[in-house]
């Protein structure tokens, strides 16, 4: 059954892509492609943005792609999306070193939390992520508790792999189950497994005013939980270049005083749940350069 859900999914996700290019060269007008991180999109902030922009440029279409941001790279590379929207440090560095993402905008930020059952059996609450992952695995071997991953090279799983790693532990066994989903999905899967997951705060949140989730957030506010947003152009060299200038357009959108004051006032159920860069680029970058070396 878990495998034929993982299928669904990914037959899902080949569909909209195959109707993002339909719709970008049999529709008229100057269309980009933006492959999307999925927390971005699923909380309707990028629809609230693309509104405004529309306004100011009624004849630029933009579709949006939502894919993990692993998947959204490596669509770079192959020239088949215009920009990227991402939260990956660590694979966002080596694609601009190799000269595949052309330019760095980051445009926002809020942060991961550990999240899980109320009862808490593993007993993190509170602590820092690393100490929080060390009693994740000890509950796990010892058959007390589950965790679930993305297991999909998303952002989301990237960091919680950097966790990992810093924690000089290698999470596996039935305990430790790998989703390839999506992070709502993974989140509903955790619910639904009385089980811990890293998550970003915003589809957290999303999903927590929807009432569809009862995990609690565990353990957030440190800086190895910090999570930055950031667009970027692809090289012209790899897509041609035919719609750059289109793409441009957006891009600075993000960055500007309009896009950058919406994020700030974009709330879930009252909650604001992304913070803009704007003021705070400098700390923000030399923020994400140590999250590159994660």
């Amino acid at each position: 059954m878990h495998r034929m859900y993982i299928a669904a999914i990914t037959i899902a996700s080949a569909i909209f892509i195959v109707s993002a290019y339909i719709a970008m060269y049999y529709g008229g007008g100057c269309r980009i492609l933006v492959a999307t991180t999925t927390s971005l999109y699923d909380t309707g902030l990028l629809d609230k943005l693309l509104d405004e922009f529309k306004n100011e440029e009624p004849g630029i279409t933009v579709v949006f792609i939502p894919v993990g941001s692993g998947e959204a790279l490596h669509m770079a590379a192959s020239g088949d999306i215009d920009m990227v929207i991402s939260h990956a440090p660590s694979m966002e560095r080596g694609y601009m070193e190799r000269g595949i993402l052309y330019k760095q905008a980051i445009v926002a930020y809020n942060s991961f939390a550990i999240v899980g059952p109320r009862d808490d059996p593993a007993s993190i609450r509170g602590l820092d992520p690393i100490d929080a992952f060390a009693r994740i695995y000890a509950a796990g071997v010892e058959g007390r508790i589950h965790f679930v991953s993305r297991g999909d090279q998303s952002g989301t799983h990237l960091r919680e792999l950097s966790l990992w790693k810093i924690t000089g532990l290698n999470p596996s066994g039935s305990w430790y189950i790998e989703s390839g989903l999506s992070m709502s999905k993974t989140l509903l899967f955790a619910n639904e497994k009385h089980a811990y997951t890293l998550t970003d705060l915003s589809t957290y949140i999303l999903l927590r005013s929807q009432s569809r989730i009862d995990l609690e957030v565990l353990v957030a506010n440190h800086s190895l939980l910090l999570n930055i947003y950031s667009a970027y152009l692809v090289n012209p060299g790899i897509t041609g270049g035919y719609r750059y200038s289109s793409a441009e357009k957006f891009f600075r959108f993000l960055s500007s005083s309009r896009g950058q004051s919406m994020i700030s006032e974009y709330t879930i159920s009252g909650i604001h749940i992304f913070n803009p860069a704007s003021g705070y680029e400098d700390n923000l970058l030399e923020i994400w350069i140590e999250l590159s070396k994660l």
